[in-house]
């Protein structure tokens, strides 16, 4: 690539990336040194010497996908967290954080040569390391995520090396697959980056942000990139004017300030597109002017001058100082309208907050001037709050599917909050949109069980009125009040309330949840003539629990019992367990004749060669994928013995699988995918699926342009409308990968009026 605009591209790329991965070890090492020293208050930097030569030592035959030697990896972990100017062991833990987990030592002897703070340490990010891989993905994130919050509680400084640790990974993960480097990226998005938020961290934040995109949407990113590059020059010039300006002005009002003007990153810019619906040109502030003063009162000061010199915008001011985000973080905002008419923000804050805003949490383990080891500002308690709060829902949950997505909607920092009033004064933080349930709760689990209604400046209003910064409200409580209803999960908007609902049925009406549950798997095997007995073994149920993430039965039972899960996934799971314990007894006569018998119509794949599946205790039969359900790599699979035409491959949720008669279940057959590399595959797989709509003007034209933006050819489309003016589109095409459909199925699910997206299952 030659032209100027893949040059900005590579030079993207190049600060991104960073060049520490083109340097050797021992440049990395030096460089590490002169960082560290550079803040450290001792002369006695020999531990972090230690380390190194340790874990050269241990990597010395070790090499990365890049080709690289390990010691790479751990050198630039160790970099990232000197940039973030954090005490000597974490160094040193950041150095070690592999050893243990990829190399002979063990960590009895990483105790005796480090101590016990360095060796706890690299336990923590080591235990982080170990996931339990189990077959059903929210399940691997949710126990994940379960020990990333509980290695948190223990030391915040294990968090701190991990986030390191993925923002390198990150920055190298262009030598993995595609489909891998999708996986990772997408995962960061989720929780790595949202959790680097949330601990105030924005100098690691917004890079894994930036990253997550180019990984994500290349096409999307490097579109951005080119385009905000075509117009740096000026956009600086303009920047360096406002700066000269407001500086001279703060200056004659007798106020000593730092000033720099930065370009917003481009996560930020692509989600102003999103959510605003607007192009790069439609974007103003694409910059931020930060102003640094001393105190708090000179923020305000600063603040006059401002408003002064160039017209603010109504309601784009916003007081963090007074209302601190919930990761502490403080600054004034405040966007106004520069010369020429060009909008752009300023952000005022004193020293003390500008370290808070880039280091967050890391900043409680930043060696003071002093000389001072580790310490804290005051700050500490609220900070970790929000991490004892995660924990208590550890605690309350049995079903991983609900606490990841309590973890996840908390994690969202995207949404701005409502700040509101309680009677004596106190503030409270709500996300955007929320009603007086969100704030009972916010006061207390017992304030909103017993609410019965509200009061807002002073006038009674409907439990469902939506919050506004400033309000005062006023929770009517009754002893007599018989708890939260249903409906309430509808209204509330926060994740604390919606758990604290949740958690009241749970536990108020498990008994009358559990025996429903039960009715309905009865009834449900009654209906389909399966004698549900049969299939209550302790390793069939232990199953279930295991993919739907319970820990007994009776929470399995429960969730059937308030539709959390429905009874046909459940008997499905159990019989198919039975099915697979019992797949060893499936007679040699049947194989003989399912490999034997001349196949009418041949695929076009087989076992060994094309189809890319595996099917246990068969050799070179023909596997054919049934078009009920039409199954495509990364479903659970299975596999059934046709008379005379092989094996057709089902996904397990096919009904026509749930619904077969036992002498049909008799002859199915194991069947997995192989691994990625082991076979090419088919180079598409065929897919389809019922999309589900309120019926209006170009909802088809709509649809439609999905397929067409990503070069996908419609097999073929029906449409038909109820009386009640809902459309149901059923849709055939082909498919690379259970990603690509998953990202085409997101995408369809946000086309206006659409209410459900579902894959065929038969």
């Amino acid at each position: 690539m030659t032209d100027p605009v893949s040059e900005k591209i590579l030079q993207i790329d190049a600060r991104l990336l960073k060049p520490d991965e083109m340097r050797s070890p021992d440049e990395l090492f030096r460089e590490l040194m002169v960082r560290v020293r550079r803040y450290h208050p001792s002369g006695d930097l020999s531990g972090i010497e230690k380390a190194y030569q340790v874990a050269s030592e241990a990597h010395k035959d070790q090499h990365r996908k890049s080709g690289e030697p390990y010691i790479i990896h751990p050198l630039c972990v160790a970099l990232i967290l000197a940039d973030l100017e954090l005490d000597k062991e974490t160094i040193e833990a950041g150095l070690l954080h592999d050893v243990v987990e990829d190399t002979p030592i063990t960590q009895e002897q990483l105790t005796e040569m480090f101590g016990q703070d360095v060796s706890q340490l690299v336990d923590g990010v080591s235990k982080l390391n170990k996931i339990n891989y189990k077959a059903d993905k929210v399940e691997m994130q949710a126990e994940n995520l379960r020990k990333m919050f509980l290695a948190m509680a223990k030391d915040i400084r294990v968090i701190v090396i991990k986030l390191a640790d993925r923002l390198h990974n990150m920055r190298t993960l262009q030598y993995l697959r595609p489909e891998k480097q999708a996986e990772i990226a997408k995962e960061t998005m989720d929780i790595y980056a949202p959790l680097a938020a949330r601990l105030g961290i924005s100098k690691i934040k917004i890079e894994l942000d930036d990253l997550s995109l180019k990984f994500l949407h290349p096409d999307v990113y490097y579109d951005l990139v080119s385009k905000v590059s075509l117009k740096k020059s000026e956009r600086q010039a303009f920047v360096d004017s406002i700066v000269a300006e407001v500086k001279e002005h703060l200056a004659d009002a007798g106020l000593s300030c730092e000033i720099e003007g930065r370009a917003k990153h481009f996560f930020s810019i692509y989600k102003k597109m999103v959510n605003q619906d607007k192009t790069i040109d439609q974007i103003y502030d694409m910059f931020a002017v930060r102003v640094i003063v001393a105190t708090i009162p000179e923020c305000y000061a600063a603040l006059g001058v401002i408003h002064e010199m160039y017209k603010p915008i109504p309601g784009r001011f916003k007081d963090y100082i007074a209302m601190p985000k919930e990761n502490m973080y403080q600054s004034l905002h405040t966007t106004v309208i520069g010369p020429g008419g060009q909008p752009f923000e300023i952000q005022i804050r004193t020293v003390a907050m500008h370290k808070t805003a880039e280091y967050g949490i890391a900043a409680h383990w930043r060696y003071k001037e002093s000389g001072g080891s580790k310490g804290g500002e005051g700050g500490e308690e609220a900070k970790m709050a929000w991490l004892r709060q995660i924990l208590e829902w550890q605690k309350d949950m049995s079903d991983n599917r609900e606490f990841m997505s309590l973890v996840k909607s908390d994690l969202d920092l995207f949404a701005e909050n409502v700040y509101c009033f309680s009677p004596a004064g106190d503030v409270k933080a709500l996300p955007n949109g929320s009603t007086t349930i969100d704030f009972a709760y916010a006061i207390h689990s017992a304030v909103g069980n017993r609410m019965i209604g509200a009061r807002v400046n002073g006038k009674l209003v409907p439990i469902e009125y939506v919050l506004r910064n400033g309000d005062r409200v006023e929770i009517l409580t009754s002893q007599n009040a018989k708890g939260p209803s249903l409906d309430w999960l509808a209204i509330v908007k926060s994740t604390q309330a919606r758990n604290k609902i949740n958690q009241w049925f749970r536990h108020e009406r498990k008994e009358d949840n559990i025996t429903k549950g039960k009715d309905m798997l009865l009834s449900y095997a009654k209906e389909k003539g399966i004698v549900l007995t049969d299939y209550l073994k302790s390793d069939y149920m232990d199953a279930v629990m295991g993919k739907y993430g319970f820990r007994d039965w009776d929470s399995v039972l429960a969730a059937v019992g308030h539709g959390g899960l429905k009874e046909g996934q459940v008997v499905n799971k159990l019989i198919d367990t039975e099915r697979r314990d019992k797949q060893r007894h499936i007679t040699d006569q049947d194989i003989l004749e399912a490999a034997q018998k001349p196949k009418e119509n041949p695929p076009a794949s087989s076992t060994k060669t094309r189809s890319g599946i595996v099917v246990h205790g068969l050799e070179d039969v023909a596997v054919r994928f049934s078009k009920c359900c039409s199954p495509i790599p990364g479903d659970e699979i299975v596999g059934f013995i046709t008379r005379g035409r092989g094996i057709s491959i089902h996904r397990t949720d096919c009904i026509n699988v749930i619904n077969m008669s036992d002498e049909d279940r008799a002859r199915l057959i194991e069947a997995e995918w192989q691994a990625p590399g082991e076979t090419k595959g088919p180079a598409a797989y065929y897919a389809e699926l019922n999309i589900y709509a309120h019926n209006r003007k170009g909802l088809i034209i709509d649809v439609s342009r999905i397929f067409t933006e990503r070069d996908i050819d419609i097999g073929s489309l029906t449409s038909r409308t109820s009386k009640q003016g809902t459309a149901t589109i059923e849709i055939s095409f082909q498919v690379t990968s259970r990603e690509m459909l998953g990202r085409l199925v997101e995408k369809l699910r946000n086309v206006e009026s659409v209410i459900a997206v579902e894959r065929k299952t038969g």
